[in-house]
């Protein structure tokens, strides 16, 4: 089986039976050691001192880290340099690793870490973005998206409304926490295995923290179980006191977090504030909108910024605006430091645009999906542009659009909903239809390059290396049918190794939703490089004189003309080995035509989009707030699928992560910045109980996107956001509680705490008359 086929995932077995070997499932090396942190019971303090020695005389305990014992930088910031590893004077969040306790075993270390005895000066932490915004507390610059002049036409038009959105975090929940095992070869070399979406950052930053060069330095990445963005940037902290151990030790050194450690110490979704003003017609077409989108960075950099920036660039999602300003702040809290999560910022613009399109749409009495399609991005020229100045060549959102209402009997549906409503004052039914259009490369365009490594053996088996990391999404099983498909042989010849750095270099992180795009074109020219060595050794051995008509195909070597006469694909790999000539090749891949600058906000940042479109139905309960998602239907644009047995596994996993996200997935941290959601009995993921029976997902057919591996397109990422759908419609069945209201304010996450506070709350509006002028701005809304 080759590209475009369905194939279960390379590990499919691996994975039911147990069988499937994780970081911290390898066979322990003799004297491998395990860490344990001591962490900061403030969310910020000044550190008086550190008294190790209680913990130094406990059976078991190698020794105790601290700063002094970091003999290079300590800092493992991937953008800026802020992010101390082991602090000296002050602690910025609760829960941050003050030492770490190094023991024979994990129990013994652990019993070292209740020993170690730090003494702290409390300070006045920062904890939400208002008190940042308060207290001026940001890092770097604002940043900025202009188009047009939305400050002179706002309040010019027929009607303008502003407001404000919260959205909360989200924990990523991977199933294997973070784990990293650190070997030292007693020569000052070490070998990293770990848990990493990022193998070459990771080795950059133990170089950085260990003062050695990177070629000194290997990570491999057998696999993941589970990364969503937390694991791009977030192993690092982890694999680098892990390395400080060994390198102190010369002893291996392991750590795999606990459960409540991992979600105290790790980054988040982050927390947005979104602030607006929209100028809209009496037709409910936009026309200016000021926004300025608050991120809550926590207390370093990490990937804020172009997180931030992808969600200044998807604030539109689908709709055209003329004039528009966004701009961006990054909030320094003292909370932890918030990272790259499933959408990178993305859902949250898409959130902010969503309520104040749904917000115009009750204003005026409209439907919110008759304002949604008014306000399509369509033609060409300056109505298919995006505010940062890309003309959307491959518009496919009415197309998604329009077949999604067709397959999920949208009109129809809402007859029967409105009759359902009419009758069940206790109970209601929402409906609601919402589009996703999600540009597909990284912001920053040096990342958006790829390589691999293809080693032929005289046997006629093949070794397949790639720069991409497998963490559950199928990547490596769509790298082995298109390298089976490019090399024309069967996908059993091959063997997909572990993602190392000494196999394929300066890799970017398997992020942005362009694993298969980069990794697939360069796994091809690698391919394509061997056929190029191996056609003329055919020929001669056909007894032809044109290689370049020769087709690769199931194993076989053959003219296109005459395809009798045919040559297998082993005998000419030992052919080739006897005459002297190279089986192995690399391949590499630059993504072309895009730029970005950061300053001005312009450019073509993505090399295309993705599109897609659901529609959900809940029945939320007035007694208690709680919803049952009763249908979905689907339609997304994956192109000319890879494998559309994991793309729409892709497109069904995705969407119910980001339903847990907008519905239940909530982060309490109380007013001394102490996270209290820590564990699966606090915080709450979907479980098989919130999937609907009907969940009918369609990918878009004749869908074939130029310039990418074999027409395929991105699909990790965009189907996130289709779960806005269900949000849309809990905003709906919410509002059926009251009569006709101008404003639906809904909770993010709509907890069902949430979700019946805002049906009271349309019910108490329903209860009196309030006449709004034209130009009356209402209160602002709190998300």
């Amino acid at each position: 089986m080759v590209a475009g086929k369905r194939r279960s995932h390379e590990s499919a077995v691996h994975h039911v039976t147990g069988t499937a070997i994780y970081t911290d499932d390898q066979w322990q090396l003799s004297g491998m050691l395990s860490l344990y942190p001591v962490l900061s019971p403030h969310a910020r303090a000044r550190i008086l001192a550190i008294d190790p020695s209680a913990a130094q005389a406990v059976e078991g305990v190698v020794t105790v880290l601290t700063a002094a014992d970091i003999p290079g930088e300590n800092d493992t910031g991937p953008i800026l340099q802020d992010e101390v590893l082991l602090p000296v004077n002050e602690v910025s969040y609760w829960g941050q690793a003050v030492v770490w306790v190094v023991g024979e075993t994990q129990e013994a270390a652990r019993l070292g870490a209740a020993q170690v005895k730090v003494k702290y000066e409390p300070l006045s932490p920062i904890l939400t973005i208002q008190e940042a915004i308060a207290q001026n507390s940001f890092i770097g610059s604002p940043l900025t998206i202009h188009r047009g002049n939305p400050a002179a036409l706002i309040e010019k038009v027929d009607h303008w409304l502003e407001g404000e959105v919260a959205i909360k975090g989200q924990d990523h929940f991977y199933l294997e926490t973070q784990t990293s095992w650190v070997i030292p070869d007693g020569e000052g070399h070490y070998h990293v295995y770990s848990s990493t979406q990022h193998p070459t950052e990771m080795q950059v930053i133990l170089a950085r923290v260990l003062g050695i060069p990177a070629n000194q330095i290997v990570v491999t990445c057998l696999r993941m179980g589970g990364g969503f963005g937390g694991k791009e940037s977030q192993a690092n902290p982890m694999a680098a006191a892990a390395a400080i151990a060994a390198h102190k030790t010369s002893r291996p050194v392991r750590v795999k977090l606990k459960r409540h450690h991992d979600m105290i110490m790790t980054g988040k979704r982050h927390g947005f504030l979104g602030r607006y003003k929209v100028g809209f017609t009496a037709e409910g077409e936009l026309i200016a909108l000021e926004a300025t989108l608050y991120a809550d960075a926590g207390w370093s950099m990490d990937l804020t910024s172009p997180v931030l920036q992808r969600a200044m660039c998807h604030i539109d999602n689908a709709y055209y605006i003329p004039h528009l300003e966004i701009r961006g702040l990054m909030a320094k809290t003292n909370k932890v430091s918030n990272t790259a999560f499933r959408g990178f910022g993305g859902p949250q613009g898409m959130v902010v645009i969503e309520e104040i399109v749904d917000r115009v749409a009750r204003y005026l009495s409209l439907p919110p999906e008759v304002v949604r399609e008014r306000n399509f991005y369509r033609g060409t020229g300056e109505t298919n542009t995006t505010h940062y100045g890309q003309e959307i060549y491959d518009n496919r959102i009415d197309r998604v659009w329009q077949e999604v209402k067709a397959n999920s009997r949208f009109t129809e549906r809402q007859a029967a909903i409105a009759e359902f409503n009419q009758t069940h004052p206790y109970q209601k039914r929402g409906l609601a239809i919402t589009p996703v259009k999600f540009g597909i490369s990284f912001n920053k365009t040096v990342y958006n390059q790829a390589g691999a490594l293809i080693l032929i053996y005289t046997d006629g088996s093949i070794q397949l290396n790639h720069g991409g990391t497998e963490m559950g999404q199928g990547l490596h099983t769509k790298m082995l049918q298109v390298a089976a498909r490019a090399l024309g042989v069967r996908i059993d010849r091959f063997r997909m190794m572990p993602t190392s750095t000494d196999k394929v270099p300066n890799t970017s992180a398997t992020a942005a939703s362009s694993g298969s795009d980069l990794n697939g074109q360069a796994v091809k020219d690698a391919c394509e490089t061997l056929k190029t060595r191996l056609a003329p050794v055919a020929a001669r051995m056909l007894s032809l004189d044109a290689p370049e008509d020769l087709v690769f195909e199931d194993d076989w070597i053959y003219p296109a003309t005459y395809p009798q006469l045919r040559i297998s694909f082993e005998a000419v790999v030992q052919q080739a080995y006897s005459d002297r000539i190279s089986l192995s090749a690399t391949g590499y891949y630059r993504t072309p035509h895009i730029h970005w600058d950061a300053v001005t906000g312009k450019g073509r940042p993505f090399y295309y989009y993705a599109y897609g479109a659901a529609v959900s139905e809940v029945e939320v309960d007035g007694f208690t707030g709680t919803f049952k998602l009763r249908q979905v239907d689907i339609v997304h644009d994956v192109g000319e699928s890879l494998n559309p047995l994991v793309d729409r596994g892709q497109v069904e996993g995705g969407f119910v992560q980001g339903m847990g996200w907008l519905t239940m997935e909530e982060l309490v941290w109380d007013d001394q910045g102490r996270l209290h959601t820590f564990a699966p009995s606090t915080y709450k993921i979907p479980t098989i109980s919130e999937i609907p029976e009907q969940f009918n997902v369609h990918l878009l057919e004749r869908a074939a996107q130029d310039g990418v591996i074999y027409g395929s397109k991105a699909v990790g990422e965009p189907p996130f956001m289709l779960a806005l759908s269900v949000r849309e419609a809990i905003r709906a069945a919410v509002a059926a509680f009251g009569d006709n209201p101008q404003s639906v304010p809904l909770a993010s996450p709509a907890t069902p705490e949430a979700t019946l506070m805002a049906i009271e709350q349309v019910r108490a509006t329903a209860s009196t008359t309030t006449e709004i002028s034209d130009n009356f701005q209402p209160a602002p809304v709190n998300g």
